[in-house]
């Protein structure tokens, strides 16, 4: 089983297996029908889509940032419903970086679902392996009365989060470090593309999820990954870091990231800078 990476070559070796399931999760934060269309213009063979947007995102209440987190027994319901059984192999994939296919991976790691995996490269290795691609829209053949106990799920979330209270709380008397994944001029406060508030948590580092590729868009091996974290965190332990991001999506490249190095037992802030200014009275610090 494939637990972290898959290459194109490991995965078109399994495309077709009854126990594998592939997702596409091409997105477009600009543009929320870009990765739809694109998964029906061309897609790995077999491959279902799950959309961002709607599929993997909890209803926005205007306090709960911009891509809340589904309660976990809704995001097991849609899985059961995609085919998923327990002791499947999982694997996702995007056209962005990983950066929509880590948030999957994390999601699904946090229902408790261990054996899933990032197509690395993701659709531009996939092309440039000479990989087979179908079109069309491809519906999951699994009837809600097969879906019913297909899933077992763990009582506790497998992959821990923090709330906002704890977030903030933590800049009073820090207990955990913050690692910010945004770009470094979001971070500093100089732009803000997605939000009405500039800056950052006070406190938070910065390291772009960006870092962690090389150049041609796939993971920087683990060593290389292992001491760039531990350059910028020096002594704490990974147990005490929290991640966030804009609405907590390039947060799970960056524990993906991580995890992938050896460095385990991260959390996610899911609501992260959208939640964050959502409420006027928290912190803001620029620079």
């Amino acid at each position: 089983m494939f637990d972290y990476l898959v290459t194109p070559e490991q995965l078109r070796a399994n495309l077709g297996r009854a126990d594998w399931l592939v997702f596409d999760v091409r997105h477009d934060l600009a543009d929320h029908q870009a990765g739809r269309r694109a998964y029906e213009q061309g897609h790995i063979p077999g491959a279902l889509f799950l959309d961002h947007e709607t599929d993997l995102a909890a209803p926005r209440t205007g306090a709960n940032g911009r891509h809340p987190l589904p309660d976990r027994q809704d995001l097991a319901a849609l899985m059961r419903l995609q085919g998923l059984t327990s002791g499947m192999q999982v694997v996702a994939y995007d056209a962005q970086g990983s950066l929509f296919a880590s948030h999957l991976w994390w999601m699904l790691r946090w229902l408790g679902h261990p054996h899933v995996a990032i197509l690395d490269g993701g659709w531009q290795a996939w092309r440039e392996a000479g990989g087979e691609v179908e079109t069309g829209r491809r519906q999951p053949s699994v009837s809600e009365a097969q879906a019913v106990q297909s899933l077992n799920l763990p009582r506790q979330a497998a992959m821990p989060t923090v709330q906002a209270d704890q977030v903030l709380a933590n800049i009073a008397q820090p207990v955990f470090t913050v690692i910010d994944a945004r770009a470094p001029e979001r971070y500093r406060g100089e732009v803000e593309p997605m939000d009405p508030v500039a800056g950052h948590i006070p406190g938070a580092l910065n390291r772009s999820h960006m870092n962690n590729l090389d150049a041609q868009g796939r993971f920087k091996p683990a060593g290389q990954l292992q001491q760039e974290f531990q350059a910028l965190l020096g002594d704490t332990p990974a147990s005490q870091v929290v991640h966030q991001c804009g609405s907590g999506i390039t947060a799970c490249h960056n524990l993906f990231a991580m995890e992938l190095a050896g460095l385990n037992g991260s959390r996610i802030y899911p609501g992260s800078w959208s939640e964050w200014v959502s409420d006027p009275t928290r912190p803001v610090a620029r620079g």
